[in-house]
């Protein structure tokens, strides 16, 4: 293998361990505050952490709360897309916001989108806290603002 060819592999398996870690997590955080979790879960999880942990990857001076943001829409977004495939196409009825104020289409709502916030700091937190300590990457420096 070349240079070229070695760090693309550990590029994509660095990446599949941090999906399997954000998958795994989310799936955890269904099953202790709902009591169930799909399959599918997995993989918007890990998506989802994927996707926010790359944002001080590539903006290393966005503030926590612009990354708070940022990760909230990635989430909001992602769940949206996959809430039209799994519960809409599919009818697997994995999560139904209907019953919640400002819902689009059952599939995401304000509340919840406010929720991710959270959720996406978490996220944040954890991605740079594996990174750290299973490949060795620098520890970034926070700031909220």
């Amino acid at each position: 293998m070349s240079g070229k060819q070695l760090s693309t592999v550990s590029i994509l398996c660095k990446h599949f361990i941090l999906f399997a870690v954000g998958g795994g997590v989310y799936c955890g955080l269904e099953q202790i505050f709902r009591g169930r979790t799909h399959w599918t879960m997995f993989i918007v999880g890990g998506l989802c952490f994927i996707f926010c942990g790359l944002l001080n990857e590539r903006r290393e001076d966005a503030s926590l709360w612009q990354q708070m943001f940022l990760g909230s829409a990635i989430i909001t977004t992602i769940e949206f897309i996959s809430g039209c495939i799994v519960n809409l196409a599919l009818g697997w009825n994995v999560w139904d916001y209907s019953n919640i104020p400002l819902n689009v289409l059952g599939q995401i709502c304000l509340p919840f989108s406010l929720l991710w916030c959270l959720v996406a700091l978490v996220a944040i937190f954890l991605d740079d806290l594996v990174r750290y300590l299973l490949f060795k990457e620098k520890f970034p420096h926070y700031h909220f603002f």
